[in-house]
């Protein structure tokens, strides 16, 4: 939990020591933000038991901390943690042991600690009457007047963008993230996506609506984001660096909130949602499995048929007109 602060400076340090050790091995953005939180709360716990030095620190007191952690309230969701919640625990536990004998600091052979079953969660679709509550929210007047007219507009064409690189052409969160302005080829109508799941590259299609924000936002309003700095990324954030993903998501979920509709705020979305949804659509709308499996970037047809339970229910719409992809977009001849 981000509220809890270590008063013990030696496990202040290992809570950064361990987040550089992530950063230095290479792992995900995510983990090297979320496994060190995890950690700080069972830094905190030993803390609370009257534990000073980490070489005090035995699989009891682990396995005490984890039974605290089943007690503790979802502060997202309330309820407890689910099991998906108490496997990243677990994970972060197990790697910063691994960090902790590395460094030398305690030899304490293996995590006590054993991954629960993963919860079944339902996938979160939005309709799309939701897509274009979100595109239209990117339109309304800004609530922060103390920024200049012309970066709001360049704020809210990135966020059009966003929308038409995640929704518009379905890329994960970190494909998108990682999008230089390179590798979109306006002419063509293609991006190419470089930085795929498992290093694998493929080139996507975009549709005209989209092109048109993503033309808008490059040509018309980037610039005035970058300040006169020089940078191939796509999405630039207000101090001319790459956005990162966690900023990205906090853009979709202000225009949730913007959207004013209350259905849709109460759904947990994330950049993940939007590629979710695209690919509902375009299988309610009668494009072939193999088409959309090719859009997405899937390995096999496997992974696409996810989407195939949902056909038939009342969320089928037409994806004519939100927000107005045409027919052409959708022919699966460009996929």
């Amino acid at each position: 939990m981000k509220s809890i602060t270590l008063t013990n400076p030696a496990f202040r340090y290992l809570e950064e020591g361990f987040k550089e050790w992530l950063d230095i091995l290479g792992y995900s953005h995510t983990t090297i933000y979320d496994a060190p939180l995890h950690v700080r709360e069972l830094l905190y716990s030993l803390e609370v038991g009257g534990i000073t030095h980490i070489k005090q620190l035995d699989s009891k007191h682990i396995i005490a901390h984890y039974e605290q952690l089943k007690e503790r309230a979802n502060q997202n969701s309330g309820g407890a943690l689910g099991n998906n919640s108490l496997n990243k625990h677990i994970q972060a536990i197990s790697r910063f042991l691994d960090y902790l004998r590395q460094v030398g600091r305690l030899e304490l052979s293996a995590s006590p600690l054993r991954n629960e079953a993963a919860d079944s969660e339902p996938m979160i679709i939005l309709t799309e009457e939701e897509i274009r509550l979100l595109f239209e929210a990117t339109r309304q007047p800004y609530d922060n007047n103390t920024l200049p007219a012309v970066r709001i507009e360049a704020m809210q064409s990135r966020d059009r963008a966003m929308l038409a690189v995640y929704y518009g052409c379905g890329l994960r969160r970190n494909e998108g993230m990682n999008l230089n302005v390179s590798d979109i080829d306006f002419d063509k109508s293609l991006m190419h996506v470089r930085k795929g799941k498992n290093y694998k590259e493929r080139f996507v299609p975009i549709g005209k609506v989209a092109l048109k924000h993503l033309q808008e936002y490059v040509y018309d309003h980037r610039p005035e984001l970058l300040f006169n700095t020089k940078s191939d990324a796509l999405f630039i954030s207000q101090q001319s660096t790459r956005m990162q993903g966690q900023s990205l998501l906090r853009r979709l979920h202000y225009l949730q909130h913007r959207t004013e509709n209350a259905n849709l705020i109460e759904k947990q979305i994330g950049l993940h949602t939007l590629r979710h949804s695209i690919a509902t659509h375009l299988l309610t709308a009668g494009m072939k499995l193999e088409s959309i499996s090719r859009f997405l970037g899937h390995s096999s047809l496997e992974s696409t048929q996810i989407y195939t339970h949902l056909i038939g229910q009342p969320q089928k719409q037409s994806f004519t007109n939100i927000p107005r992809y045409e027919k052409q977009q959708l022919h699966e001849d460009e996929l």
